[in-house]
């Protein structure tokens, strides 16, 4: 082979690998449904990277607030003092905020409803400021699920969001939380299409699909998101009750390991712990020694 030829080869593939890697980040949902869980009962492999999501900050009071965001976690063991012990027990975790969610109290739809794109990260930025520096947290993760406003409206709100925090340095990293349904996936693509560079993590909700799917579709559905999310660093996700999904029990870690083997594996998302507290956290366990030796 020509020498010039030889070198174009290399560096392809120098490049092809540098653009493929597997990440030893784990992340989980924590404080939506009980506050019975403690960040000291959950495992932290100190050789992986742990983001703990609080679930869920929301801008909601007896009504949409417009960006005024109020806190909706279990903050009975998830104060700021035990933000604090953890993170300086453990240099590799970090915590992060997750807006929006599903419902309100468990019963309301939490609405993305801005009055104005203006007023809304006007507000957002202020009241988010106030409750990262409260509780020492160290990014935002943006779930919302329902909209009463268009794809741009979103996109702008969110991503001017994004931007500000991180320029002002409030927030070290962002990431979203989509799910493989029409309205809501207009929305956060018209979000990555406008902001991908700013969107460090895409929390993407596998656990949404049917349950019962097996690891070749489940692997599909990956490939399909990386897709739509191009660039961005997709994380693999499952629900730690196999209510939707691949469930962890029925063949998750089989498809973990196989994206690991095409250098596709940039994280594992749990939903949630709250639920896993009965399992004795096994799920986490096995996670993260499955990224450790990544």
């Amino acid at each position: 082979m020509e020498p010039s030829k030889l070198t174009a080869v290399i560096l392809f593939l120098s490049l092809s690998t540098c653009n493929a890697a597997n990440s030893k980040l784990f992340r989980e949902y924590i404080g939506a449904e009980s506050d019975s869980v403690k960040l000291t009962d959950m495992p932290i492999n100190s050789d992986v990277e742990v983001h703990f999501i609080l679930a869920f900050t929301i801008d909601y009071a007896k009504g949409p607030t417009d960006g005024i965001f109020n806190i909706f976690w279990e903050t009975n063991n998830l104060k700021p003092a035990d933000i604090a012990s953890i993170k300086n027990k453990h240099a590799n975790v970090k915590v992060a905020v997750s807006l929006g969610g599903d419902t309100v109290d468990g019963d309301r739809k939490a609405y993305f409803e801005p009055k104005s794109i203006s007023s809304w990260v006007h507000n957002a930025v202020s009241s988010l400021t106030q409750i990262i520096k409260q509780y020492n947290l160290d990014g935002i993760d943006v779930d919302y699920e329902h909209f009463r406003a268009d794809p741009n409206t979103f996109a702008q709100c969110i991503g001017q969001l994004i931007s500000t925090l991180k320029s002002k340095g409030v927030i070290a990293f962002a990431s979203i939380a989509p799910y493989d349904d029409s309205p809501v996936q207009s929305h956060y693509l018209a979000l990555w299409k406008k902001y991908g560079h700013q969107i460090d993590y895409v929390n993407f909700q596998f656990y949404a699909y049917d349950k019962g799917i097996g690891v070749s579709q489940f692997l599909r559905y990956f490939d399909a998101q990386a897709s739509n999310y191009k660039g961005g660093k997709i994380l693999a996700s499952f629900d730690s009750g196999g209510d939707g999904g691949l469930g962890p029990s029925d063949g998750f870690f089989e498809a973990c390991n196989e994206l690991k083997k095409q250098r596709k594996l940039e994280g594992i998302l749990v939903w949630c712990a709250d639920e896993s507290k009965k399992y004795g956290f096994r799920y986490e366990k096995q996670s993260q020694d499955l990224l450790a030796s990544a």
